[in-house]
C-alpha cells in the first residue's frame, strides 16, 4: 500500500509541476498587463496635473531637441556622452520614472508602455525609445524608433510583430499628442545595420524594431511607418484605442478564469487524494 501512495504523491507532483509550467506564460502576462496598466493609469494622473504652460513647454523643448538632433552626427552612439545622455532623459521624463506615453498596435491587439532608453531593465516590463532616434512628438524631419522584446515567456509583449503588414496602423499617445503611422515599409537587417534609421527632412517616421527570428534573435525586423492624418483625427485614432480596450479586456477575462481555476483545481486533487488514502486503510483494515 505504501508504494501506491509514493506512486500516487509522485504522479500528482509532476501533474503539479507540468500545469505550473503550463499555466505561467498565462498567469505572469496577466499579471504584467496589470502592473503595465498601474503605470499607464500613474502616468495618465500626472498628465493631467501638468499646467497648460508646462505642457507646452516639454513639447516645445521635444521639438528643439529634435531640430538639433536632425543634423547631428553618430547619433546612436549618445549612450558614450553622460551630457548628451542627461539632455535626453530631461526632455519627456516629466515624471521622472521613465515613461513617455504608449503605443498601441491594433492588428495584433497590443497596448504597451512606452520608456526612454533601451535598458535591458525597461525591455522587460515595456518597449523602449531607442537613444539617438527623434523623440516621438512627430513633426516633419524626425524619425523616432521604439524597440521591444518578442518571445519572452513573462510578457507577449512584441511576440507578433511578424504578422505586421504593410498598410497596418499603429498609434502613439506621447503626453496629450496622438500621432497616427502607417507601416510602409518592413525589413530584416542585422543588429548593428542602422542604415534604415535615418531622418529624412521632408517626413514624419516611426519605426517598430525588435528580434528575429523568434527565440534564436540573431536579426532585427524593423516595421517603419510614416505618419497620417486620418480624417476624423484623434476621434478616430480614439476608435483604434476603444476597440484595442475591448479585446484587452476579454483577454484578460481568460486569464482570470485559468488563474481562478488553479485553486479550484488543487482542493479538487487535495479531496480525491485524502478520499483515496482512505479508502485504502479502509480496505487495509479488512
Amino acid at each position: 500500500m505504501k508504494k501506491r501512495v509514493i506512486i500516487i504523491i509522485v504522479l500528482i507532483v509532476m501533474f503539479l509541476a507540468g500545469l505550473s509550467v503550463l499555466l505561467y506564460p498565462v498567469f505572469s502576462d496577466y499579471m504584467n498587463s496589470l502592473s503595465q496598466s498601474r503605470v499607464v493609469a500613474d502616468y495618465n494622473t500626472a498628465l493631467s496635473q501638468l499646467s497648460e504652460a508646462d505642457y507646452t513647454d516639454i513639447i516645445e523643448a521635444a521639438h528643439e531637441y529634435n531640430r538639433k538632433l536632425m543634423y547631428k552626427q553618430h547619433r546612436f552612439t549618445l549612450k558614450d556622452n553622460e551630457a548628451e545622455l542627461a539632455e535626453y532623459f530631461s526632455v519627456l521624463d516629466f515624471t521622472g520614472n521613465g515613461i513617455i506615453g504608449t503605443i498601441e498596435i491594433p492588428a495584433i491587439k497590443a497596448d504597451l508602455p512606452i520608456y526612454l532608453g533601451t535598458d535591458e531593465n525597461v525591455l522587460q516590463i515595456g518597449l523602449g525609445h531607442l537613444e539617438g532616434s527623434s523623440l516621438p512628438v512627430g513633426g516633419i524631419g524626425t524619425h523616432s524608433v521604439i524597440s521591444g522584446h518578442r518571445g519572452l515567456p513573462s510578457s507577449t509583449l512584441l511576440t507578433r510583430a511578424d504578422e505586421l503588414e504593410i498598410g497596418d496602423i499603429f498609434v502613439l499617445k506621447i503626453l496629450n499628442e496622438v500621432l497616427v503611422y502607417e507601416i510602409d515599409q518592413s525589413r530584416i537587417v542585422l543588429p548593428d545595420n542602422f542604415d534604415y534609421l535615418g531622418i529624412d527632412p521632408e517626413m514624419d517616421y516611426c519605426t517598430i524594431i525588435t528580434c528575429t527570428p523568434i527565440g534564436i534573435n540573431s536579426h532585427r525586423l524593423l516595421l517603419r511607418g510614416h505618419r497620417i492624418f486620418p480624417e476624423n483625427g484623434d476621434e478616430q485614432a480614439m476608435g483604434y484605442s476603444l476597440s484595442l480596450r475591448a479585446d484587452a479586456r476579454r483577454v484578460s477575462k481568460v486569464a482570470e478564469y485559468a488563474i481562478a481555476a488553479v485553486p479550484i483545481l488543487l482542493i479538487t486533487i487535495i479531496y480525491m487524494f485524502i478520499k483515496f488514502i482512505k479508502s485504502l486503510k479502509s480496505k487495509g483494515r479488512r
